[in-house]
């Protein structure tokens, strides 16, 4: 058992604790190195990613493909996830379902108390963070402590990660030593001394820090980069072996999954096995890729749980244009060629999932009841960068346009203007031709009555800096309907 003191994991601070993307970018933008940082860790991913891409000579038709795959999941998502619960259960794994965060917490919670643990091992996991899993965890006097080394430096910064492949993207060598120094020695390890900010001395700090935790630890949880529904195999990509240590070490495994990441069969598999490890790391494969199905006596954790969370999937999966952007995979491509990401980072758009596909997804999980996710949208220039770079053809500029006529509906119906109200009234006119008629008439009278007259400056709110500074010439007493009938149309008879 560890000590009180041990059990006590670092605590970021929260999300919603930071402003609306308007308002926290100009913080971020006064970040001088963290946009050094930004620019020459996300310029060598791009440039290491054209290379990689282009090695694939039907790279564009795995795209498509990959597309399809994902689109074909959606449509029929309720059959493939029952299959999966069949293989998985059928295989060994107990399987649980969860609507939002709060259940699948309470899930992991139970299982842990279940087995007697106050810690666990976590890999990266974008779904755990998501839900707050550590926070919630520590509410309950069990200590989750993260395992990839970018997670780690996040966990004893106190900080909150900025990028979805690199989430201490943000953070210099000079950073990550000052981290280590400081912080280690308050979690159960001893301080590293007279390091230097060599990227291997801090990784062999970092090594010794969790290596004592991997061997103590009963319980792992992890995510899932995709479930096979055919089979029930679960499967895991990661480069550090951080991954494979919390996968096998482990008597008790918990993978938190979001339902949309199932795919129908291995052979749908190998697409995504081409596609991941060159748009995400730029490598040609990752270094370790883990596949598992069930429980094998005598080899890894002998009691695997599954839970399968929606946390607002399904409503994103309602949405006919929006619920593309389920296809993502998570490779964070489209944050490395997103101009708007580079130079002002995760963080402002107070959301685990920054950049492009966080504009896109935060707002459908969560609705738009509040103003940072009703923001998130228009955090885009609409270059289109990311549709160009998207593994699985996510149409991010369709999606953030769809989501900005939802956030001014959305708007509009709460707090409905004065510019609504003319527009509405413009549309009626314009939409059918007795109607523009009848505008035509009312024009026509007023301009019986203003004969002549040039009506002056205009105090018009919604347009005083042009009416008030010009003269409106009097409405016209004629209609063109009118003129025309007159003038032309014995002419064309």
């Amino acid at each position: 058992m560890t000590t009180t003191q041990e059990r006590l994991t670092p605590q970021p601070p929260s999300w919603l604790g930071i402003p609306p993307f308007p308002e926290a970018v100009k913080e971020e933008l006064a970040k001088a190195e963290q946009r050094k940082n930004l620019r020459h860790a996300t310029g060598t991913i791009r440039t290491k990613r054209l290379l990689r891409a282009a090695e694939v000579d039907n790279w564009e038709e795995l795209r498509t493909a990959a597309a399809e795959i994902k689109d074909r999941v959606g449509r029929h998502l309720d059959t493939y996830l029952v299959q999966a619960e069949k293989a998985m259960t059928e295989a060994g794994v107990t399987v649980h379902w969860a609507r939002d965060g709060a259940e699948a917490n309470r899930i992991v919670a139970e299982i842990a108390k279940a087995k007697g643990v106050d810690e666990v091992v976590k890999i990266k996991s974008m779904v755990t963070q998501e839900i707050d899993l550590n926070e919630a965890l520590e509410q309950e006097g069990i200590a989750a402590w993260e395992t990839d080394l970018a997670e780690l430096i996040v966990q004893l910064g106190h900080d909150l990660p900025s990028h979805i492949l690199v989430p201490a993207i943000h953070r210099n060598r000079s950073e990550v030593r000052e981290i280590f120094t400081t912080e280690m020695g308050t979690y159960g390890t001893p301080a590293p001394e007279g390091i230097s900010d060599d990227p291997g001395e801090l990784t062999n700090a970092a090594r010794a820090h969790l290596r004592e935790k991997f061997l103590r630890s009963k319980m792992a949880v992890s995510g899932g980069n995709f479930i096979v529904a055919e089979t029930g195999t679960l499967v895991i990509v990661e480069s550090e072996g951080n991954g494979r240590m919390c996968l096998t070490l482990p008597e008790t495994l918990v993978s938190v999954v979001g339902i949309e990441k199932i795919l129908p069969t291995i052979e749908d598999l190998e697409v995504f096995l081409k596609l991941l490890p060159r748009s995400s790391t730029a490598e040609r494969m990752n270094p370790y890729t883990s596949l598992w199905t069930g429980v094998t006596p005598g080899d890894g954790p002998q009691d695997l749980h599954v839970v399968l969370l929606d946390n607002g999937r399904s409503n994103v999966l309602a949405d006919p244009v929006g619920r593309a952007a389920l296809r993502c995979i998570r490779c964070s491509a489209c944050l490395n060629v997103c101009p708007v990401y580079e130079r002002v980072g995760g963080h402002a758009y107070g959301s685990m999932y920054p950049g492009p596909i966080g504009a896109i997804l935060g707002p459908q999980l969560r609705g738009l009841e509040e103003e940072r996710d009703r923001a998130l949208p228009f955090a885009s220039t609409l270059c289109g960068a990311c549709n160009e770079v998207c593994p699985v053809r996510i149409p991010f500029t369709d999606i953030l346009v769809h989501l900005r006529n939802k956030v001014v509906d959305y708007k509009t119906s709460k707090h409905p203007t004065i510019e609504q109200g003319l527009m509405k009234g413009a549309a009626w006119v314009m939409k059918d031709g007795t109607h523009l008629s009848s505008a035509q008439t009312a024009t026509r009278t007023a301009g019986r009555i203003f004969k002549d007259k040039w009506l002056g400056p205009m105090p018009i709110p919604l347009a005083e800096r042009w009416l008030q500074a010009r003269d409106v010439e009097p409405p016209p007493t004629e209609t063109f309907r009118q003129w025309w009938k007159k003038n032309r149309e014995g002419e064309n008879r």
